[in-house]
């Protein structure tokens, strides 16, 4: 693969974006979305990686499990979910993030049922 090519590569799904790089919505790699109604077909005036997306949300999966599959950078998905969440086409899923002192302990929870687990 010449130079060229490869450069190009990494370039190309940035067009998708339109060239932005952030999300209107807090996505982080741990973020769950789904469909917001599993039964339906992507809307056909979407990008076809939206589609691909949209189609992949029938069951709830992370936002770095899309990129993966769908072999986009992060934040190029980040921005794409981000696009679908604001047509109402995905729902995004609360995230633990720990800030909060009730998240603090439902990890600290995990955190120690997982210890048990290895000893």
């Amino acid at each position: 693969m010449s130079k060229r090519r490869r450069r190009g590569a990494r370039i190309r799904p940035y067009t998708f974006t339109g060239g932005r790089t952030r999300s209107r919505h807090p996505l982080m790699v741990q973020t769950l979305v789904s469909t917001a109604d599993p039964g339906t077909e992507p809307p056909k005036n979407l990008m076809p990686e939206s589609q691909d997306i949209h189609r992949l949300c029938r069951e709830a999966r992370s936002v770095a499990e899309i990129a993966a599959q769908l072999k986009i950078p992060l934040g190029v998905t980040q921005v794409l979910l981000s696009d679908l969440a604001d047509q109402d086409l995905i729902y995004i899923h609360p995230t633990i993030t720990g800030h909060s002192p009730s998240e603090n302990q439902v990890l600290e929870r995990a955190l120690r049922g997982l210890e048990r687990l290895f000893q």
